[in-house]
């Protein structure tokens, strides 16, 4: 984690914007965490470690280290991960186990390609490109199908 803090420390820094201590302990927060955190999880984690701290803060926050490309949303759960690679800018796809609740970052630049062609054909202008599949991972599936046994 110390590796990714320092990552984003460096980015922003080239980029010119404030890397501020809440900032940095939202990041920290989403980051630690083994599974996806909704804002009012990531609230509670910063009453609990530095007192009263109000939910603009933490929207703030977020809004900002999406902006940045550490963080990203995802949609279907109104959660927020780490980004697995905030060096370059990238159209991620997330794989997201509905039983374990965890989460795949993917980069796949065909899956991209793919949609820009598609949705340059039919004339649509995406705003935003979010591609979120929900399934079962390996892990899980071979949980199930020991207990089908």
């Amino acid at each position: 984690m110390n590796k990714l803090l320092q990552q984003a420390e460096q980015i922003c820094q080239e980029r010119g914007v404030r890397f501020t201590a809440q900032r940095r302990q939202v990041l920290e927060i989403v980051c630690a965490a083994r599974r996806p955190l909704g804002a009012y999880e990531i609230l509670d984690a910063m009453r609990k470690s530095s007192g009263r701290t109000a939910p603009p803060t933490v929207y703030r926050a977020l809004e900002f280290l999406k902006a940045q490309g550490l963080i990203h949303k995802l949609e279907s759960l109104h959660a927020f991960v780490g980004c697995n690679h905030p060096d370059h800018p990238h159209a991620s796809q997330f794989l997201i186990c509905s039983e374990c609740g965890g989460i795949d970052e993917l980069e796949d630049e065909q899956v991209s390609q793919s949609l820009r062609q598609a949705s340059r054909a039919s004339g649509f202008t995406p705003q935003r490109r979010i591609v979120e599949l929900i399934g079962t991972c390996e892990s899980c599936s071979r949980g199930q199908s020991d207990k089908r046994q």
